[in-house]
């Protein structure tokens, strides 16, 4: 045997196909319902890796890491949890969880995980010092959702707390990447440090520069002081530069050398200037393709681009659409709007609308409702309306209400509003395969989802080859959990 896996979950299901699963990889697997029976195993000793979910009959398995992590600081625990929100990575992160899958997961990979942490865990010989991240109580969520797509992103997230390394995100706009950048500097090392945010398409091209690096007295006309930049305002804290694609290449050019040499000079300054500061960057443009345009530097998409994350747009997260309606509502009545509420058809009609706004479409949605409507109960003739305010009649989101939408019409309407984003622009190279490759991801969601897991009649379904099918899973990051609940 390769080792012993002690696999703790209530539901019968999921010890089952874990089980087998595992077993058929060589692993020695003892199972139980409860934490107790989990906490006698390793205290005593047993066991080399520990799989469990979080909330169990007789105790939390957060409340039960730390003891785990005190008794034995080598040995690696999986977490897996049908609480897929983002506060659930970060305490799984927090409590010293060697890592987290969100329910349902793909057994391949849980298997493939418990082989990494075995092999690191056996590589240390118990050299970790077994400090346990200390025990801390979030207020608030700072990102909502329990899709799979967002699964991604907060394990992602989890994983990256604790590290300096740099991250860009691309995403349309309103899908929250200011947010992400928040939450990495909120629950990460440099939390006590200041976050300062700049958005390049904001700031006049020949100010970028002053702006993130300050300029000296006289450095140019109208420099009448020192003027700190963005930089110095960041020492210590996470810098986020948005719409990153926007700077020109001069500041490129000089923040490059900022990321290389971990130093810079102030406009009009002579000294260089040491600095300590996180980036993350974000974008809604495709970097790829400015580069190949000459608009933006390879070099610094490359020292930028460390860790990519892609922020979903609204569309491949539907049934997010209700948490994140709940979220907003809590939040305008905190902020002393009157409480309401979405009738169920109101919001079915939400997850039938396209957003081309995404989440920040949905929440100024949602404000409007809050203070515009004195009922309590919002109809989905109200939800119709201010939809079709604001699409200005160009798509009648009260249509949906009557009648069906075909996969041609919605790829229309998506693909106007995808074109009315570039202005008097046209959008870059490439974008035949890019819709292609958007298409296939939830044909395949919406095919695994109807035949419960099984790839081989998703494959009949589809017209595919299994092995095909498999392939293209792999490539879109789909998560595939069959025989469970």
């Amino acid at each position: 045997m390769k080792g012993t896996v002690l696999v703790a979950d209530d539901d019968a299901a999921i010890r089952t196909v874990v089980s087998q699963a595992l077993s058929r990889a060589g692993y020695d697997v003892r199972l139980t319902s409860n934490a107790s029976t989990l906490w006698r195993w390793v205290t005593a000793g047993e066991g080399d890796v520990v799989v469990s979910d979080v909330v169990m009959p007789d105790d939390n398995l957060f409340d039960l890491l730390p003891r785990m992590r005190k008794v034995r600081p080598e040995l690696p625990v999986i977490v897996m949890s049908a609480q897929n929100t983002f506060m659930t990575a970060i305490r799984a992160s927090e409590k010293g969880a060697y890592e987290y899958l969100p329910k349902p997961f793909d057994l391949v990979e849980l298997t493939g995980i418990v082989g990494r942490a075995l092999a690191e865990s056996r590589r240390k010989n118990g050299s970790d010092d077994g400090a346990a991240a200390a025990p801390k109580e979030h207020e608030g969520m700072p990102l909502v959702g329990r899709s799979a797509a967002m699964q991604d992103i907060y394990r992602v997230l989890a994983r990256m707390m604790q590290s300096d390394l740099t991250v860009l995100i691309n995403g349309e706009s309103g899908t929250g990447k200011e947010l992400v950048a928040r939450a990495l500097h909120e629950y990460g090392k440099r939390k006590n440090g200041p976050f300062v945010a700049i958005n390049m398409a904001a700031i006049p091209r020949d100010l970028i520069e002053s702006e993130l690096f300050g300029h000296e007295k006289g450095a140019f006309t109208g420099a009448q002081a020192r003027s700190t930049g963005r930089f110095e305002q960041a020492e210590n804290g996470t810098l986020f530069l948005d719409e990153i694609g926007d700077m020109p290449m001069d500041a490129q050019t000089r923040l490059l050398r900022v990321l290389q040499q971990g130093e810079y000079m102030t406009v009009g300054g002579r000294t260089p200037i040491k600095t300590n500061v996180r980036i993350v960057a974000a974008t809604n443009k495709d970097l790829r393709s400015l580069i190949n345009q000459g608009l933006f530097r390879e070099d610094l998409y490359y020292r930028l681009n460390v860790v990519p994350l892609r922020m979903p747009p609204l569309r491949e997260r539907l049934e997010d659409i209700g948490d994140l309606v709940n979220h907003f509502l809590a939040k305008v009545q905190s902020e002393g709007l009157e409480a309401k509420r979405i009738l169920p058809d109101a919001l079915q009609l939400m997850t039938r609308y396209h957003w081309p706004g995404n989440v920040r479409e949905l929440e100024n949605l949602i404000r409007r409702l809050s203070a515009l409507y004195p009922q309590e109960e919002i109809t989905p003739e109200i939800v119709a309306a201010e939809l079709d305010a604001g699409e200005g009649g160009e798509q009648s989101p009260a249509s949906l209400l009557t009648g069906d939408v075909t996969i041609s019409q919605a790829v229309e309407l998506n693909m106007q509003d995808y074109f009315r984003s570039f202005g008097d622009g046209l959008p870059p190279p490439g974008l035949y395969q890019r819709v292609l490759a958007e298409l296939e991801q939830p044909l395949i969601l919406a095919t695994l989802a109807a035949t419960r897991g099984n790839q081989i009649r998703a494959a009949e379904v589809l017209g595919l080859n299994r092995n095909t099918l498999r392939k293209k899973i792999k490539e879109h990051g789909i998560s595939v959990f069959k025989g469970g609940a």
